[in-house]
């Protein structure tokens, strides 16, 4: 990863620069003053206390990552990748992370095979997470500079299905709370943590659905299925929250779009992939 020394900054110590310029953490920086070459300044080796001029190219070589999970044969889409970033489109049914009852068959395991067919080495790093049923881009980063950066500066645009007719746009701000006799369910209620979406209506099918687009504030366990449930407009498929599934196998919740602050350039990049719920849809 390289950053270039702006002229304003000219004279500035390297581990300012990386602290409070690229937002290199105190830990991350630790590791990398004990790598070979782990900070180099136009591909000479230089010291945290060194100062810098307006124009050096700074290089950071971070450790080799060790490689804790075994690829296998399934696969996702990547829409998006560079030597920092990459972002798939994971389907509906697959997990992100693998479990002791589904340990071959997740995100973590594809991305796997994809570094292995690349002869790549890197730790999976997801930033953002979708439910095992929600489909859509997940963004992970390569490197733990990326990994540290990125969750504040990464925002997802989601699109649901909902039953009823749900009408112009607003925000929903309900405080979501695990239900009483379950472990991962959640319900509106008093005692629960803020959650807050934001939504706009796109299209209404008859009087029976309602798309919308989504934004979330806060990143809640269930946060949309539970917020649109608490307004009796369930989603669409979600047994769980009070939704059927007379029309569509799971529910109707999918992470259209994603905008992210490239670590490295420093430019906004935005990936889309669409979904057609009535393309999974049993009609």
């Amino acid at each position: 990863m390289k950053f270039v020394v702006p002229q304003e900054l000219d004279g500035i110590p390297v581990k300012f620069f990386l602290r409070k310029h690229c937002h290199v953490s105190a830990r991350t920086l630790a590791k990398l003053k004990r790598t070979e070459n782990g900070i180099t300044v136009n591909g000479r080796l230089i010291r945290c206390i060194d100062r810098l001029t307006g124009g050096m190219e700074v290089e950071l070589r971070f450790p080799e990552d060790r490689l804790h999970i075994a690829p296998s044969s399934v696969t996702a889409e990547v829409v998006y990748e560079d030597e920092c970033v990459i972002i798939w489109n994971k389907p509906a049914g697959m997990l992100v992370h693998p479990v002791p009852v589904s340990p071959e068959d997740t995100l973590a395991n594809a991305a796997a095979l994809h570094m292995q067919q690349k002869g790549e080495a890197y730790t999976f790093r997801p930033v953002s997470r979708l439910d095992k049923d929600t489909s859509g881009l997940v963004l992970c980063a390569k490197d733990r500079y990326t990994a540290a950066f990125l969750p504040a500066h990464h925002q997802k645009l989601y699109k649901a299905l909902c039953e009823g007719m749900v009408t112009g746009c607003g925000t929903i701000d309900l405080p979501l709370r695990v239900k009483e006799g379950h472990t991962i369910q959640r319900e509106a209620g008093e005692g629960g943590v803020r959650a807050v979406t934001h939504y706009r209506v796109l299209r209404h099918y008859d009087e029976r659905f309602t798309e919308v687009e989504l934004c979330l504030e806060t990143g809640r366990t269930h946060q949309i299925r539970a917020h649109f449930s608490a307004l009796g407009h369930p989603l669409a498929g979600d047994d769980m929250y009070g939704g059927s599934r007379a029309y569509f196998p799971r529910q109707c919740l999918h992470c259209r779009q994603l905008t992210f602050v490239h670590p490295e350039k420093r430019i906004p990049i935005t990936v889309t992939r669409e979904l057609d719920f009535w393309s999974i849809s049993r009609l």
